[in-house]
């Protein structure tokens, strides 16, 4: 009898996980085919009652930041998401669009300054022309410097396609763009430091 009993207890439990399976399964293939039809094309677009949710699931970047990395949700922590500073008075021009503009006429100076040193050497005649070129047009703007002296003569024209060749060359092969930034945060702090304890140090004389 106890025997009958034990295994009418054991089928019950069986059947009951077996229940429980089934209608989780069945629950599971609900969500799945609601959360696929309320996806449209990767957009809020959904027709049926699934709402935002369905969305949120089914189109994974909505969730993802621009850089596409995955917040962190370890223990709990959700990794901000940091907005991009607004910076006014640029235009339709970014703040990093003027500074390749300022580097585009440094290259054109360093160029300038290496075509003249090698002609130094070896060229004298064209060493003159570019010294003489230099007193009487400013390398404010490299492009406009460049397009005068290609229209100077057929020898200025010379100096003008070699200026060119070295910085793009300097630029591509030479200049240490990695160094470039790590200076640039560096002297941005010990200027900081420099400022705040400049600062400080008259502001106590003052007490």
């Amino acid at each position: 009898m106890a025997a009958t009993i034990r295994s009418t207890g054991c089928c019950a439990i069986a059947n009951a996980r077996s229940l429980s399976q089934t209608q989780y399964s069945s629950k599971q293939e609900r969500w799945e085919k609601s959360s696929s039809a309320g996806c449209v094309g990767g957009t809020l677009g959904g027709t049926h009652a699934t709402g935002l949710a369905s969305v949120l699931f089914c189109n994974k970047t909505f969730l993802l930041p621009k850089n596409r990395s995955r917040p962190n949700f370890r223990f709990g922590h959700v990794s901000p998401i940091r907005s991009k500073m607004f910076v006014p008075g640029f235009g339709e021009a970014s703040p990093e669009a003027k500074a390749a503009a300022a580097l585009h006429n440094f290259f054109t100076y360093v160029a300038v300054k290496i075509v003249a040193s090698q002609l130094e050497d070896y060229n004298k005649e064209a060493y003159v022309d570019l010294m003489e070129f230099l007193e009487k047009m400013p390398l404010n703007d490299g492009d406009k410097f460049i397009a005068a002296l290609m229209r100077e003569s057929f020898r200025h024209k010379n100096l003008a396609l070699r200026i060119m060749e070295v910085r793009s060359a300097y630029a591509n092969q030479d200049f240490e763009w990695d160094n470039l930034q790590s200076l640039s945060f560096k002297q941005l702090e010990e200027g900081n430091k420099t400022l705040m304890r400049k600062y400080l140090t008259e502001t106590s004389n003052m007490e």
